[in-house]
């Protein structure tokens, strides 16, 4: 992994997942802190049964389409990546030796801890968990792709109809 300070970011390999449907205004703040802090930034993406509890499942954006809008925008990012389709709430996280640190939004640390507690089932350390605060829209109401599907809000959280 080599020299945390080398090139001034305090980890190595971050590990953030999500939907990312309708990338918006949230989702790139929790990749932005994720780039920020890392010098590699593996995603997973949700795909598959973790879709099928989801508002407006039916209105997802396809897989490549969110795959392609989180590669171009940690690409304006300048940071290392990669993007994997993920099929399981632990995912790569819970094996993965590489990794050190997973950024999750506020309201999914209880995820991140069930990461931890298969990691350690594993033999792995646990990660670091860097919570990103969430972002309100517009009406102080959640910024959220289910929102947004629903036509409530767009993608930077202005408000679409009352």
């Amino acid at each position: 992994m080599g020299d945390r300070g080398s090139c001034g970011k305090p980890f190595g390999r971050v590990i953030v997942a999500g939907t990312f449907d309708r990338l918006h205004a949230g989702h790139e703040s929790l990749l932005r802190l994720a780039a920020s802090i890392g010098r590699e930034v593996f995603v997973g993406l949700a795909d598959g049964p973790l879709l099928r509890s989801k508002r407006y499942r039916d209105m997802i954006e396809p897989f490549y389409v969110r795959k392609r809008a989180v590669e171009d925008f940690l690409r304006s990012l300048g940071v290392d990546h990669e993007v994997v389709r993920i099929t399981d709430p632990v995912g790569p996280a819970g094996e993965d030796s590489r990794a050190d640190t997973l950024v999750v939004s506020e309201e999914t640390i209880p995820g991140a801890l069930l990461v931890n507690e298969a990691r350690r089932k594993r033999g792995l350390r646990p990660l670091y968990i860097v919570a990103c605060p969430l972002i309100p829209a517009e009406d102080g109401g959640r910024l959220s792709s289910t929102r947004i599907r629903a036509g409530e809000i767009d993608r930077r959280g202005r408000v679409l109809k009352s």
